[in-house]
């Protein structure tokens, strides 16, 4: 669970803004929306190969 501790002289917005740089850096939401629904397993690897395509396409761009 990400928590974070307010600071002397530090408002809430800059609270609330390094609450949520935690919570995007350990990955929380992301994993609570994985887990939003149940996805079989093979679904999950035709996900995991779709991102591994996307992310070989992208670097190839980038190479060239």
């Amino acid at each position: 669970m990400a928590s974070v501790v307010l600071r002397p002289n530090e408002s809430q917005e800059q609270l609330l803004k390094r609450f949520r740089k935690q919570v995007a850096k350990s990955g929380i939401l992301s994993t609570v929306r994985r887990k939003r629904w149940h996805v079989s397993k093979s679904e999950l690897r035709r996900i995991q190969k779709k991102k591994a395509i996307r992310r070989a396409r992208r670097k190839q761009r980038t190479i060239r």
